[in-house]
């Protein structure tokens, strides 16, 4: 034993722990900071902060760093979907049919103006088809912060909260499907091409499933406390994400279904609605701040026309679904123009179907990259600048806010 040995290793060893409170400190300052200079959603101010830790500027953030912290990612994504899941009222749609006709249709809409659109550009079809099938998800995690920041409620935030909720359980189904067509395109085992895509979606399904019948157990077991509600929906909500990594599964499609389950199944009332409040908005925080490390600024050189192609073919399949069916849902005049740009964002989910893919085979997953997350950095920054004023005009906006 040396006279030093009680000291630390250096170079120190990365701590998830000042990892997560130095990401929180950075992105709470940038995001004020973009609030109070230019009066922008906060979360521009964290995808500016992580651009600006990450390799696009100071790389402070590599991307070492930015796996470690993929699991506060996976929590904050869990915490938002578990929240949207539980706006998912089933009855809604079959009362108004139209509202999950728009949600179908424009998803479909995104995915083949998108497709046809990369095609044009000599983009390979199985590319086209997996970026297609990534963009038909509306940042959940953009919408419902902004949503939260603004206290909005009305016809808009209700439709584009459950628009989006649909689009992304259609986006993860289709491209999982499509993963049938990449381990077909890199000569993979059948058993693999048939049961990957299988075990994925019934997996994640079965896990949401799992997830709400303990959820109500334990509820009706404690009785009616809104302390107690809380620390089981958050404990299972982070046990769920947890089982999901552990198991391969999506943490996208089992959370949204263990929130959408809990609240349709949920026939006698037993678990109350909570809100995660502030403990939430610490992981979200961190979420944004590391998806903007994630992406990289550079690439809007390279593939910056690509990108806008993208954004405009996405934006287009979308507004046509829209403004074609929303008038028959009942929807007030003007309704359907600002659920064009309510649906507009894209972020942390995008990135991690990117990364999803990447892990199976990573030079497929570069080349997606290259074509996906380009899009996604011009709409983390504009998304949720196009959210914000879109409540604000529906007039849904609170007045503090």
């Amino acid at each position: 034993m040396t006279q030093l040995s009680f000291l630390p290793p250096f170079p120190f060893p990365a701590s998830p722990l000042v990892l997560f409170g130095l990401l929180l400190l950075a992105g709470v300052v940038g995001g004020e900071i973009v609030r109070r200079t230019l009066g922008l959603p906060r979360i521009v101010g964290y995808v500016l902060i992580g651009l600006a830790l990450g390799s696009s500027g100071l790389n402070v953030v590599d991307a070492g760093l930015v796996r470690e912290a993929w699991i506060f990612v996976d929590i904050a994504l869990g915490l938002i979907l578990f929240e949207l899941g539980r706006r998912l009222d089933f009855a809604w749609f079959r009362r108004d049919p139209w509202l999950a006709a728009t949600g179908v249709l424009e998803s479909a809409l995104a995915f083949v103006c998108v497709f046809l659109a990369l095609l044009y550009f000599e983009v390979k079809p199985l590319y086209a088809a997996l970026a297609a099938a990534i963009g038909i998800a509306t940042s959940p995690a953009v919408l419902v912060v902004v949503v939260q920041e603004l206290k909005a409620e009305g016809q808009v935030t209700e439709r584009a909260l459950s628009l989006t909720a649909i689009n992304s359980v259609i986006a993860f189904v289709s491209s999982t499907m499509l993963l049938s067509w990449l381990h077909h395109e890199y000569r993979a085992s059948w058993a693999t091409v048939v049961l990957h895509p299988v075990y994925l979606l019934a997996g994640s399904l079965a896990l949401g499933y799992l997830a709400a019948m303990a959820a109500m157990a334990l509820a009706r077991w404690l009785g009616k406390t809104e302390r107690g509600h809380l620390v089981v929906s958050i404990a299972l909500i982070v046990v769920t994400v947890g089982a999901a990594r552990t198991l391969e599964l999506s943490v996208v499609l089992a959370l949204l279904a263990f929130g959408a389950l809990a609240r349709n199944l949920d026939e006698r009332h037993d678990l109350m609605p909570v809100d995660v409040g502030w403990f939430g908005q610490l992981f979200v925080v961190v979420l944004f701040v590391v998806s903007g490390a994630s992406l990289k600024a550079g690439a809007l050189v390279t593939g910056g026309a690509l990108a806008l192609v993208y954004v405009l073919a996405r934006f287009a399949g979308k507004s046509l679904a829209v403004m074609g069916l929303t008038y028959f849902s009942g929807a007030r005049g003007g309704t359907a123009g600002l659920l064009c740009l309510a649906l507009t964002p894209m972020s942390a989910t995008s990135v991690g179907m990117v990364h999803r893919t990447a892990q199976l085979y990573p030079d497929f997953g570069a080349t997606l990259a290259a074509i996906v997350l380009s899009a996604v950095l011009i709409m983390e920054l504009a998304g949720p600048v196009a959210v914000q004023f879109a409540l604000r005009r529906a007039g849904e906006a609170a007045r503090a806010a």
